[in-house]
C-alpha cells in the first residue's frame, strides 16, 4: 500500500488511515477477480492489529473472527463504495488529508479511518440483504445523514449485532428498513444542512 504525505507532513494511507497516530482502524478486503457473487470483507482492529495495516497481504477472515463486521457481495459493494469514497474524499479534502482514488480492485487490503469505517459499515449494513433495487434509497438517506448520527447508530448497532454473521436481527434490522426500505423523497423531512445545524456541528468534521 503506498504512503501519501500530506501537506502537515502526517502519513496517509488507505482511506484516510494515519498509521503513526491511529489506535482504531477499519480494513477493506476486495477479493481478486470479477465475480459479482464473491464477498467483500470489513474488519476492524485496534492495538497491535494496526501494526502495518494493509501494507501487507492477509488471510481472509473467518465467518466467526470478532474483528469482521461486514460481508457483502461484490455486486452490492460496486454500486454503494463509490458514492461511499466520493463523501470519504470531499471530508478528507476538508480535513487536509490526500484524497484516493476508488478502485475495483485495489490489488491488497485498504486501510480506512476509523471516523469513516464506521460510516461505511452503517451504508454495507442497510444493505447486504437488502435488493439491489433498493441500493439508490439506502445512498440517499445515508447521504442525508450527519456523521454524527451515522457514528451513533454505528455504537448502538455493534454493541448488539456487530459480527458480521448477525443479518437481519435487531438493529441490523432496523437499519434496513431505515434506510434501505424507506423511500427518498426529495423535499421531505430536514435538509442536511438543518440536521447538522440541529446537531451543531459541520458535516465536514471528521474527528480526526
Amino acid at each position: 500500500m503506498a504512503r501519501t504525505t500530506a501537506s502537515s507532513n502526517r502519513q496517509v494511507i488507505g482511506l484516510g488511515f494515519l498509521p503513526e497516530e491511529a489506535r482504531h482502524g477499519f480494513l477493506i478486503d476486495v477479493p481478486k477477480g470479477s465475480s459479482a457473487t464473491e464477498m467483500v470483507c470489513i474488519t476492524e482492529h485496534r492495538g497491535n492489529d494496526l501494526d502495518s495495516l494493509g501494507a501487507r497481504a492477509t488471510p481472509a477472515p473467518q465467518p466467526n473472527d470478532p474483528a469482521l463486521r461486514v460481508v457483502i457481495d461484490r455486486a452490492r459493494w460496486l454500486a454503494l463504495a463509490p458514492a461511499f469514497w466520493d463523501e470519504a474524499n470531499r471530508r478528507l479534502r476538508a480535513n487536509g488529508l490526500p484524497v484516493t482514488k476508488f478502485q475495483k480492485n485495489p490489488g491488497q487490503p485498504v486501510p480506512v479511518h476509523p471516523s469513516l469505517g464506521k460510516e461505511l459499515c452503517i451504508l454495507c449494513w442497510a444493505v447486504e440483504d437488502a435488493p439491489p433495487d433498493n441500493i439508490p434509497n439506502a445512498l440517499y438517506n445515508w447521504e442525508a445523514l450527519a456523521p454524527e448520527e451515522r457514528w451513533w447508530l454505528y455504537t448502538m448497532t455493534v454493541a448488539t449485532t456487530g459480527q458480521a454473521m448477525q443479518k437481519g436481527i435487531g438493529w441490523r434490522k432496523a437499519l434496513r428498513a431505515a434506510l434501505a426500505d424507506n423511500p427518498f423523497v426529495k423535499g421531505e423531512g430536514l435538509s442536511p444542512k438543518a440536521r447538522r445545524e440541529l446537531l451543531g456541528h459541520s458535516q465536514l468534521s471528521l474527528a480526526l
